[in-house]
């Protein structure tokens, strides 16, 4: 089993940044692809972005391509999204997830991901 904590998440205005966080544990962070989901209200789970076991491999949602970006360091367990020039749509509970499946592409299809977090409110106002 492994345990994915997200935070970093909160209220700021469209064109700020902020960067949400996930700590895993409970298996070997490094054979793990990780992705970002998205939920908001009254809408399905939209995939954000995901990058492979090695780091080498990202992949991003249309919708933020260009202002997100996905990184994962391997010393603290943690998969990073530094997201920019904020929106009021990218208002929603962002996800962390794990991949166990280890491919060399990440996968985008929220059905592979077999470990989920608990999610962190990530609020944009205009």
């Amino acid at each position: 089993q492994m345990q994915l904590v997200e935070s970093g998440g909160g209220l700021v205005q469209a064109g700020d940044s902020l960067r949400v966080s996930c700590v895993a544990s409970g298996r070997p962070f490094s054979r793990y692809n990780l992705g970002w989901f998205r939920q908001a209200p009254g809408k399905e789970r939209e995939f954000v972005s995901a990058i492979n076991w090695s780091g080498g491999s990202t992949k991003y949602g249309d919708s933020v391509k260009g202002r997100f970006t996905i990184s994962r360091d391997g010393a603290k367990n943690t998969v990073n999204l530094q997201m920019n020039s904020l929106k009021p749509e990218d208002t929603a509970v962002y996800y962390c997830a794990a991949d166990f499946r280890s491919l060399d592409l990440p996968s985008a299809d929220r059905n592979q991901y077999a470990y989920w977090g608990q999610g962190t409110q990530v609020t944009v106002s205009s």
